[in-house]
């Protein structure tokens, strides 16, 4: 058996190589048979063999710790007594490992060979952005507006029939990524709803139909008892007209709104809830008004081309592309049907892809989105490249709404090593410019 600093040395060497296959995989073979499980094989050996380096950390500095007398001084002197800490149980129980993981490398970079996979000296040239004058800011948002021309109407709804009752309670349905929250949005800050209301509140709901918190956030306070909250309610609710949006409901327990219903109606006369969900059942549960439930409809194509044009030619005018370009442009908007989310995520694929090949392929590998974006989505998240895909995965750690603070994110990041090392800059900025 080779020694433990030899195999220590060899895996050290071919890491960094191991990394950069994985990227060429990713950027060549992700659907190819036989590539996706062979590709899990690389990354699974990647991680054990990033785990052993941090193994190797962690004892160096158990030594030097022990060396200096910190373990006396914090009384973990006892530790010494441990078996995993017997310098020579160490470099056998890591030989061990080390061999094993060598091994596993040497066998999955001789099937390797049949992909045709390399190393990726540099970043290849799909994900070299055009170049533009300036920055962009986003105008999904007044492109939808322009296109929604029933957002006046709700307004009237809400002004109008809310002088007359207690309470009234409008749903906004419609499939994933056609624009609900956007609208609600739109609704939200209109200037008639902020003059007519005296209080407006935005609740994020989800899945998880929490009385006490959605109670606690109408009332900006941390309260989780339930009891309690819904009193904090209904005195901050008591002789003001309100205006609260329910964004993103999939509650199917009637009981549970009818608890919050109680207290909602504490509110003044006149006072509307704005509600989104994507289940026709759930807004018949809540609906409280004399029209029907607003579906929201999808975007038409002009708008979606709009979206996906800003997104993908930049500053450039798509009369500009070739006739070709412009064909699989409508081929892919196609693809969108109706949905304006669907349409951003092609356009930001689109805007690093600078050949018509690479255009090409994004048309093949898209199904038509139906009733769920999730495949488009996924579709953007495969053109990442891989270590932006660890970092974007390692944010699933975190509950569905969390809101995430980006210093302790990046702090995560670099402490996972997913941030990749560029010469002469701190991780810190790398990290900053991963999540912008």
């Amino acid at each position: 058996m080779d020694s433990m600093k030899e195999q220590h040395e060899i895996l050290k060497r071919k890491l960094p190589a191991i990394l950069d296959i994985i990227q060429d995989a990713e950027e060549k073979g992700a659907y190819r048979p036989g590539v996706c499980a062979w590709l899990e094989s690389l990354k699974n050996v990647a991680y054990e063999a990033n785990n052993v380096f941090d193994e190797f950390k962690y004892e160096v500095l158990r030594r030097d710790a022990k060396k200096k007398g910190h373990y006396k001084k914090l009384g973990f002197d006892i530790m010494s007594l441990f078996p995993a800490h017997d310098p020579i149980v160490f470099r056998y129980r890591m030989g061990k490992k080390l061999c094993k993981i060598v091994h596993t490398i040497k066998v999955l970079v001789a099937e390797m060979n049949a992909f045709g996979f390399t190393s990726m000296q540099e970043a290849p040239a799909s994900k070299q952005r055009r170049n533009t004058d300036s920055i962009i800011i986003d105008p999904e948002k007044d492109i939808v507006n322009r296109s929604r021309n029933k957002e006046k109407k709700i307004v009237n709804i809400l002004v109008d029939q809310a002088s007359d009752r207690d309470l009234i309670v409008l749903p906004i349905v419609g499939m994933g990524g056609l624009g609900k929250t956007t609208f609600a949005q739109l609704v939200y800050n209109d200037p008639e709803i902020k003059v007519y209301f005296q209080l407006q509140r935005w609740c994020c709901v989800s899945d998880d139909f929490d009385v006490a918190k959605i109670a606690s956030n109408i009332c900006q306070t941390n309260e989780m008892d339930r009891e309690k909250a819904l009193q904090n309610l209904q005195k901050e609710l008591g002789g003001k007209r309100c205006f609260v949006v329910f964004d993103d409901v999939w509650n199917e327990d009637a009981d549970k709104w009818e608890k919050l219903k109680t207290c909602l109606k504490h509110g003044a006369k006149g006072s509307a809830i704005l509600m989104t969900t994507r289940i026709l059942k759930v807004a018949h549960i809540m609906k409280m008004c004399i029209d029907d439930s607003h579906n929201l409809g999808k975007l038409h194509k002009v708008f979606l081309k709009e979206i996906l044009e800003n997104r993908a030619f930049c500053l450039q005018k798509p009369n500009d592309v070739e006739p070709e370009l412009s064909e699989v442009v409508e081929l892919i908007l196609d693809r969108c049907v109706g949905s304006p989310l669907a349409s951003k995520a092609f356009g930001s694929m689109l805007s690093i892809k600078t050949s018509m090949k690479e255009w090409r392929d994004i048309l093949t590998r898209s199904n038509t989105c139906n009733e769920d974006t999730l495949h488009v989505l996924k579709l953007s998240y495969d053109d990442l490249p891989s270590h932006l895909k660890q970092c974007f995965a390692f944010c699933a750690v975190f509950p569905k709404d969390y809101e995430i603070d980006v210093e302790i994110l990046i702090q995560l990041w670099t402490a996972h090593d997913l941030i990749p090392l560029k010469k002469g800059e701190l991780l810190e900025r790398v990290g900053r410019e991963i999540f912008d």
